[in-house]
């Protein structure tokens, strides 16, 4: 018991002079002073070559796609992660509450239009497919809660097609463009904007059902 106290100390130590290195980097990264050029000028500038008119949109998925390529494929292994140790435990049929379900029918005929207009409207402002999917997802995790039959009972395979969607149409994208004679994730300018769309429309739908898939917290039990 004396050894095992003592290993935990010494990790402990460890991690804690860890975590104070990776602090000490970054407060000495933050009052380093800039010696970078003006990103926002940068991007600013570059605006008309990447197909979309958000400079955030433009960053994440055309200046630094590989980025949110990465993202994407964190979230759907964490998705498969949990997916791994099991299929989730079914719902108890319960009567949801008065306040819950009155909700709902005010919001939930929204919620796909508040996406789509999400989706929509990233190409130019504040907006995209983080904010659409996880929209999409807070509809699905409601319909779960307000479930009054034991569940949830899920089509397995269409969740696993749109998990993967995501990251699936990104790489297709990449290698089209490779295919073309162009460098991976560098879309032609002509191009770009439809290509975003796509790219965008497919994380929603992967980013809606990853999330909803980590709050079920197992695989999706089969329907009956």
């Amino acid at each position: 018991m004396n050894r095992r106290n003592a290993y935990r100390q010494v990790l402990r130590a460890v991690l804690a002079v860890a975590l104070l290195a990776v602090a000490a980097g970054l407060a000495s990264a933050l009052m380093t002073p800039a010696a970078y050029p003006n990103l926002t000028a940068v991007v600013d500038g570059s605006l008309d070559d990447s197909g979309v008119g958000n400079p955030v949109t433009a960053v994440l998925l055309n200046f630094r796609g590989y980025d949110t390529l990465l993202e994407m494929a964190v979230l759907t292994a964490a998705l498969a992660g949990v997916w791994s140790l099991g299929r989730a435990t079914p719902t108890l049929a319960l009567r949801p509450s008065p306040v819950l379900v009155g909700l709902l029918r005010v919001l939930g005929p929204l919620f796909p239009l508040i996406c789509g207009y999400l989706l929509w409207v990233g190409a130019s402002q504040p907006g995209g497919a983080f904010q659409a999917g996880a929209v999409l997802a807070t509809s699905a995790v409601l319909y779960v809660l307000l479930a009054r039959e034991a569940g949830p009972r899920l089509p397995e395979m269409p969740m696993r097609m749109a998990a993967a969607a995501g990251v699936g149409v990104f790489l297709a994208v990449g290698l089209g463009v490779m295919a073309a004679g162009g460098a991976f994730l560098e879309y032609p300018r002509g191009l770009s904007k439809t290509l975003i769309l796509a790219i965008e429309t497919a994380a929603t739908i992967s980013i809606a059902v990853i999330l909803a898939g980590l709050f079920l917290g197992g695989r999706p039990r089969r329907e009956p």
